[in-house]
């Protein structure tokens, strides 16, 4: 171990004794507290000299040193603490010799408390000058260089907890993530939702088209899947008259990693007695509004080069026009699957095996053609059948009421006036199994008894899903998923 160190890692456990003989644990006991970096400068800001002079401020913080300025028999450094930093003034004559002596042995990284009286330098900066020093824990490694240092973004993912320790950008998503979350709680609730949990082990894969992860129980001797949605949990609960439930849980899919996506990803799942798809559009709308300006104050987003605006009514169009608007196709013309297949390869459309009717074709056409066309916040609406085997049916049968949000190209959330007919919910898994004999891995399973509470009858009801980590790269200007889950899923060096 030791021929693995730096030369600065050995520097710092070589102080180690010198912590012992000085009497100090190098790694800390419990230290109170009474402001912090920003307590100080709400209390602080804005007076004068004179002004701190008189009012006798003292403050007991904590944080980590970042930097240290040395000047003999007095230096300047300052901490860092969850709000911010704050600069610190420890003089030799004040602290006494022993006292000083134990600062010296200080690298930048370690945590440390000081007690002292707020005052202004002559150059009018916010300072603590130090009366109490304490070393709370030694960093026995260096913080990356200040300007050269964790800015690959797959390092600064796997060591995120050295990213927010220099990455002011890191701090803030990390802080304003729960606050957007929360934004949405106090929405929800506030409409009379109740927020319930759910098992994130399911005997049965459904809820999604999506590949699963799959674990086994070994005293059931059952393998069971991680959650890849909550829908199916949560509608049970309508059908048991809870009448609108929510939760946001971690939803779980074996499937491909890149920007936008990550294996496991959080979601907010929302279901309405007595709604439809048009409750659920307001929901979206009203939601993603709130959470803008209870997150960053506005409605108008910066998105790279782009401005989102969610102040705005959200565009809602079919996707069927949406394809006929981007590509001149009809499909609003009945044709053969045969007729649809023809057009597709004219348009380099691959089908797999499973995709056998004309409802697949125009879903890969809107996916391949009509996506990346969307900027501004839009509801596609009127999605065919074979792809939706939760939404009711459409007047027209051949679609479903159905909609997903799409910004700037990509989805947002996904919401159906909800299928309550069980024989009609029986067929629907019916033909997702044929879809998987036929080779499609995202297809459900039969969920018997899902099928069984529907016959108990369950309200009309709109239900959505909306990608809680898509709306806080939104928000927060984000371009990549990682930069807005803590520890994402990565690959191994």
């Amino acid at each position: 171990m030791a021929d693995d160190l730096t030369e600065q890692e050995q520097v710092r456990r070589e102080k180690l004794p010198k912590y012992e003989l000085l009497g100090v644990d190098p790694f800390g006991q419990k230290f109170v507290r009474s402001d912090t970096s920003a307590t100080i400068k709400e209390k602080c800001l804005g007076k004068t000299h004179e002004e701190l002079d008189a009012a006798q401020v003292f403050v007991s913080i904590a944080g980590r040193l970042m930097a240290v300025r040395r000047m003999g028999k007095a230096s300047f450094f300052n901490m860092q603490d969850k709000f911010g930093t704050i600069q610190c003034y420890i003089k030799k004559d004040v602290v006494g010799d022993p006292t000083y002596e134990l600062f010296d042995l200080a690298d930048l990284g370690d945590i440390v408390g000081v007690y002292g009286r707020v005052m202004l330098t002559h150059t009018g900066e916010l300072t603590v000058r130090v009366e109490k020093y304490t070393h709370l824990v030694k960093a026995l490694r260096p913080l990356p260089d200040k300007f050269h240092g964790l800015v690959d973004v797959e390092e600064r993912a796997r060591r995120r907890y050295v990213d927010l320790i220099v990455n002011d950008e890191a701090r803030r998503i990390a802080l304003l993530r729960p606050r957007i979350i929360r934004s949405i709680q106090n929405y929800l609730d506030g409409e009379g939702f109740v927020e319930f949990e759910t098992s994130v082990l399911q005997p049965t894969l459904g809820g999604a088209a999506a590949r699963p992860f799959v674990t086994h129980h070994n005293t059931l001797d059952r393998d069971f899947y991680l959650r890849i949605a909550t829908e199916l949990p949560l509608k049970r609960l309508l059908v048991g008259g809870l009448e609108r439930a929510y939760e946001i849980g971690r939803l779980f899919r074996n499937e491909g990693m890149d920007s936008k996506h990550n294996p496991e990803f959080t979601t907010v799942e929302a279901y309405q007695a007595y709604g439809d798809i048009v409750d659920m559009q307001n929901l979206a709308e009203n939601l993603i509004r709130k959470a803008a300006l209870d997150a960053v104050g506005t409605t108008l987003l910066p998105w790279g080069e782009k401005v989102i605006d969610v102040g705005a009514p959200f565009k809602k169009i079919h996707m069927v026009d949406l394809i006929k608007e981007v590509t001149g196709i009809d499909f609003w013309v009945p044709m053969t699957f045969e007729e649809a297949e023809k057009i597709a390869k004219t348009h380099e459309i691959h089908l797999e095996k499973h995709e056998n009717s004309v409802g697949y074709v125009i879903n890969e056409f809107f996916e391949k053609y009509c996506e990346k066309t969307i900027v501004q916040p839009t509801f596609v609406f009127g999605h065919p059948l074979e792809i939706s085997p939760l939404a009711k049916k459409s007047k027209d049968a051949r679609f479903t009421e159905r909609f997903e949000l799409f910004i700037d190209g990509s989805e947002y959330a996904n919401a159906f006036t909800e299928l309550n007919n069980p024989i009609d919910q029986q067929e629907r898994f019916n033909s997702q199994l044929m879809a998987k004999a036929l080779g499609d891995a995202e297809a459900s399973e039969m969920d018997v008894d899902f099928v069984e509470a529907l016959e108990y009858g369950m309200p009309p009801a709109g239900g959505i899903g909306i990608g809680i980590d898509r709306l806080v790269m939104l928000l927060t200007n984000t371009h990549s998923i990682r930069e807005v889950i803590l520890f994402p899923c990565m690959r191994d060096r």
